[in-house]
């Protein structure tokens, strides 16, 4: 049977998106000290690593609708769920999360084990602060770039707004107590709040995180000066202008005092999960910066 010119090329087409675009890659890596990091790919296996790190009481799924949008997928999109939550292994010990080494050896371990060439890096919340302890312990030479979102800058007062009630509610020993800690402080994570079922399956990701860790990550010292402030390659944050659970001003007055290089842009209809709350726009400003790193 002899093919059309045209059928011919729709072949080629399809053949070359399947190798392009291939379907997602589920797998794990073994950190330094042994905890083992559930890791997730999608997008263009050849395209421009844009590594994701989610924040407290997150997993990988903070990032669907980042992962869903076919104007990234020209990207090589990879997340992982960070040590204490998610899919990956979660330790007792309360060192394994108070030192920030360990941390930044698992961003370390995903980027050797997915080959991933000078990645962005992405972090969202406390994974801001695992971006810095990144950049302190490894420096920024392997990276391209890095977004942080709605950072953790430094734990401090000034820096976190409190509500109290909250956090001594998700440490709990109390069940009842802790899931409905686990509730109020994902409702402090929205301006414009997430649908019924998105909201669900977010509180019971939350639901999954240790405990210890959560205990332990409030007495994390985060490398500032010798992370942030030494960084050379582009860095940018985003932040919501209705944050709740960061002080936005405080939170960029503070990196930009070690780092005067930072960029910021805002999002007037946000809390603290732009990357939800107003998705096409982040996912535009996303793909904008990425491609400023070129």
């Amino acid at each position: 049977m002899r093919l059309s010119p045209a059928r011919c090329f729709a072949m080629l087409l399809l053949c070359f998106s399947a190798t392009l675009f291939a379907s997602d890659r589920k797998y794990t890596v073994t950190s330094a000290d042994g905890v083992v990091l559930a890791v997730q790919e999608s997008g263009a296996p050849q395209g421009q690593p844009i590594i994701f790190i989610h924040g407290l009481l997150g997993s990988h799924l903070n990032w669907e609708k980042q992962r869903q949008d076919p104007a990234l997928q020209r990207f090589r999109l990879i997340s992982f769920d960070l040590r204490g939550h998610g899919l990956s292994a979660k330790p007792t010990q309360t060192e394994a999360y108070r030192q920030g080494r360990r941390w930044a050896e698992d961003v370390a371990a995903v980027i050797t084990a997915s080959h991933a060439k000078k990645p962005l890096l992405v972090g969202w919340s406390l994974g801001g602060a695992v971006i810095s302890h990144y950049l302190a312990r490894f420096g920024d030479k392997s990276l391209s770039g890095a977004l942080y979102v709605d950072a953790v800058v430094e734990l401090t007062p000034a820096q976190i707004p409190a509500h109290a009630q909250v956090y001594a509610a998700m440490t709990s020993a109390d069940l009842a107590t802790h899931l409905d800690g686990e509730r109020d402080f994902l409702r402090l994570c929205f301006y414009q709040q997430p649908d019924a079922v998105t909201f669900a399956r977010l509180q019971a990701s939350a639901a999954m995180a240790s405990w210890e860790m959560q205990r332990a990550v409030p007495l994390m010292q985060v490398a500032l000066e010798n992370g942030l402030g030494k960084a050379t390659i582009p860095v940018q944050f985003i932040y919501g202008k209705h944050d709740q659970l960061v002080n936005p001003q405080a939170s960029l007055a503070r990196a930009r005092n070690v780092n005067p290089r930072i960029s910021a842009v805002w999002f007037a209809n946000s809390g603290h999960a732009p990357f939800l709350e107003e998705p096409a726009r982040f996912n535009q400003q996303l793909a904008d910066f990425a491609d400023s790193l070129r």
